[in-house]
């Protein structure tokens, strides 16, 4: 690997795992690596095997000549037919389409536009004890069930709950589509 390369290398790998919240041993645990791999990547001592660099980049959510390309700016631009886009299968509700807000991957979080059909109606996956989830709502009047509990939100207005708890959505229109974000900061298993 040329000196150009590696010192590439080094600055890119940096730059992605702290914009990602990642420490040295979270990104060596998601490679598969150990922590002194990454630590020498950094350093720009390192002349890493094709599967190394296979490694990290699948950990870092990249393709591998973003890693070892001259360094620029952070951007990156998808086009609306790219972002993935689902309906949630019917055993969990009906007329709720979730879009990924974020497309690259961050690290312990989950972060969805909920578009509600008028009367919409979805169910809530429980999450670990310690997690976290904010729901915000940016058009119409969500109504949200908590533990048996319900709060009726209106645009702009946030409900943050634990998200290990029961919970559930519903447009309380059932003449205008709502939309809201759902922000889901996980809790780590066995912590």
């Amino acid at each position: 690997m040329s000196e150009h390369t590696a010192s590439h290398l080094a600055r890119n790998l940096l730059s992605l795992r702290h914009t990602r919240g990642l420490t040295q041993d979270a990104l060596a645990k998601s490679a598969a690596l150990p922590r002194s791999t990454i630590a020498t990547l950094e350093s720009g001592d390192g002349n890493p095997s094709l599967s190394v660099l296979v490694k990290v980049a699948g950990a870092l959510g990249v393709p591998i000549d973003e890693l070892l390309a001259s360094p620029r700016a952070m951007v990156r631009h998808w086009p609306a037919d790219e972002i993935a886009l689902r309906s949630r299968p019917a055993g969990k509700g009906r007329g709720v389409t979730l879009r990924v807000l974020i497309p690259e991957s961050v690290p312990d979080e989950m972060m969805e536009v909920m578009d509600f059909e008028p009367g919409a109606v979805m169910g809530g996956t429980p999450h670990l004890p310690g997690t976290r989830e904010f729901f915000t709502c940016l058009d119409g009047r969500v109504n949200l069930m908590v533990a048996g509990e319900r709060y009726t939100l209106a645009e702009g207005e946030v409900l943050a709950f634990p998200g290990n708890l029961p919970h559930s959505y519903q447009n309380a229109d059932a003449l205008q589509p709502a939309r809201g974000v759902s922000l889901v900061v996980l809790a780590k298993a066995g912590v």
